[in-house]
């Protein structure tokens, strides 16, 4: 890439000056682009190469586009042959509430059937792939162990080997591969939010994290699947990521992103993260704690949050719109919060363990323990961890 670029120009008028910054300008921009990492998605000759001729099912959402068409769309102007598209949590259009059951539809776009794969259905059934040779899954991840597309993953990775069926990964970058922190799941604490024994933080795409997922055994008993990866091209871990579309709706920005892993925790308290704002995941309050000057009053909003924590109730507490998110999980807020509390056996709620992906958590907390010696009570489990991670990973 060019450092600096001299431009001379001799008794030229204002309107050939700019012109000519014009053409500089998209040169740089072309050549920026042709130079920029390619996602998975991206290299459309080598996917439709891995499914050519072949029945294929899209496990796709809202973020899965090739520049500004989706996937299915481009796959289908190129004659693959597409029987179906299943969805994950938020929906095939990515504007469902958390949590919120999503039923099966009709892409008005493609005409192809889509199956819901949230609520009481998380797996793919034997009649659902029976028609079906190829999975192709391509989401957007955001490398948080609570953030659900891994576990939706995880169960059409276990009903594709359990069907015989091979499936292909798109890779994508993680925004928040930097860093590797919080504590490992422990047994017992399995749930859709946690579903393997890895830290908040993980630290790898999706793609690396499919291949240890199948590395390790973790599909149900130990078996694994046919799996393919088609990974990033110009891409390393600890390159920074704009993401082009939100991943979910309510992780509105690239901020809210990387405070998550931190400010998700206050999802196992009573207390509002936000939700039923503009800013989820950036502020944090609930109506008894007013010695803190700043409030916000969550409100349903469509596509965001129908009914949140404390709608219509006004909540005092942190704005953290400005605050730099820290390469590590942050821990204060969540303590500070907790001491300010007057009831502090309200504070948490059971939630608070599977998110965590142990009990120790909240204790600490309750002890009195400082975020610095939690955080290091963690640290065999992620020594252990980073052994594991190193065997599947894809970029330096």
């Amino acid at each position: 890439m060019f450092s600096v670029i001299r431009i001379r120009y001799f008794k030229a008028n204002r309107m050939q000056h700019k012109s000519i910054l014009i053409g500089v300008w998209l040169t740089l921009i072309l050549f920026s682009t042709s130079c920029a990492q390619q996602s998975g998605a991206d290299q459309l000759d080598k996917v439709l190469e891995l499914i050519h001729g072949k029945r294929t099912a899209l496990f796709v959402n809202h973020t899965s586009m090739v520049g500004r068409r989706h996937l299915v769309d481009t796959l289908k102007s190129r004659q693959a042959t597409l029987v179906k598209i299943f969805s994950p949590e938020h929906g095939f259009r990515g504007d469902a509430d958390a949590g919120e059951d999503v039923s099966n539809a009709t892409d008005p776009s493609s005409g192809l059937p889509i199956i819901s794969l949230y609520g009481p259905n998380k797996k793919p059934s034997s009649e659902h792939l029976k028609d079906v040779e190829v999975v192709v899954f391509d989401m957007q991840d955001i490398g948080v162990r609570f953030f659900t597309y891994i576990s939706s993953m995880h169960y059409m990775m276990e009903a594709c080997a359990e069907q015989k069926k091979k499936i292909i990964i798109l890779d994508r970058p993680n925004p928040n591969a930097h860093y590797i922190d919080g504590p490992v799941l422990e047994k017992g604490f399995t749930s859709f939010v946690g579903m393997h024994p890895v830290p908040i933080v993980y630290g790898m795409t999706i793609g690396e994290y499919a291949q240890m997922v199948n590395g390790e055994g973790w599909l149900a008993n130990g078996i694994k699947c046919d799996l393919t990866v088609v990974p990033l091209k110009k891409w390393k871990h600890t390159d920074g990521y704009s993401l082009p579309i939100k991943p979910s709706p309510n992780l509105p920005n690239d901020h809210a992103i990387l405070m998550y892993p931190s400010t998700c925790l206050f999802e196992g308290t009573s207390l509002s993260i936000g939700r039923g704002t503009r800013s989820p995941f950036e502020l944090v309050g609930h109506p008894d704690l007013k010695q803190y000057p700043f409030s916000f009053t969550p409100i349903s909003i469509p596509g965001m949050a129908k009914a949140p924590v404390l709608m219509d109730k006004q909540c005092f507490g942190l704005d953290l719109r400005n605050t730099k998110p820290t390469n590590h999980i942050n821990l204060e807020y969540l303590i500070e919060l907790y001491k300010a509390f007057p009831d502090k056996d309200k504070y948490f709620i059971s939630y608070i363990d599977k998110l965590a992906g142990t009990a120790s958590l909240k204790e600490q907390i309750k002890s009195g323990m400082k975020a610095a010696d939690i955080r290091k009570s963690w640290q065999a489990g992620l020594d252990n961890f980073k052994k594991i991670r190193a065997r599947y990973l894809l970029y330096p």
